[in-house]
């Protein structure tokens, strides 16, 4: 069983080396998405991207993010958040795209994936080659 603690050696573990390949990082995610977490009340899975400086000079963040609510002894401890995110250079035509989708705002996780899949915030950075990728958990 997946836990919100090994949640990311094991997303890690099903993408494998090749972190820098979007398609392959986001269909792995997908199905990842649609896992059961030990614990998981609600899937709550987010799509964002934009142009941003969060690490000191602005680039392109295209990231995919499952957030956990994790509760001990049943009252609400914390969230934390997995993501896979990619950093591109802000060209012209990557600065004009931004966008934060969550899937709680869709009728089921298949209506929010399918609506992803064809945005060109989605799209457009699909084929571009990522300057840096990582895959990490953070508490929110």
């Amino acid at each position: 069983m997946i836990t919100v603690k090994n949640a990311e050696s094991y997303l890690k573990n099903k993408i494998g080396e090749d972190t820098d390949d979007i398609k392959k990082v986001w269909e792995t995610f997908k199905a990842f998405c649609k896992e059961p977490v030990e614990g998981e009340e609600d899937k709550e899975i987010l799509f964002q991207c934009g142009v941003y400086d969060f690490t000191g000079k602005e680039l392109f963040h295209l990231d995919f993010v499952r957030q956990f609510t994790v509760y001990e002894e049943d009252e609400y401890s914390r969230m934390e958040q997995l993501h896979c995110e990619f950093l591109f250079k802000p060209t012209d035509e990557l600065s004009k795209l931004e966008i934060g989708e969550w899937s709680m705002d869709y009728d089921d996780i298949d209506d929010f994936l399918n609506n992803i899949e064809n945005l060109q915030e989605f799209k457009i950075p699909l084929n571009l080659k990522p300057i840096k990728s990582e895959i990490y958990q953070e508490e929110v």
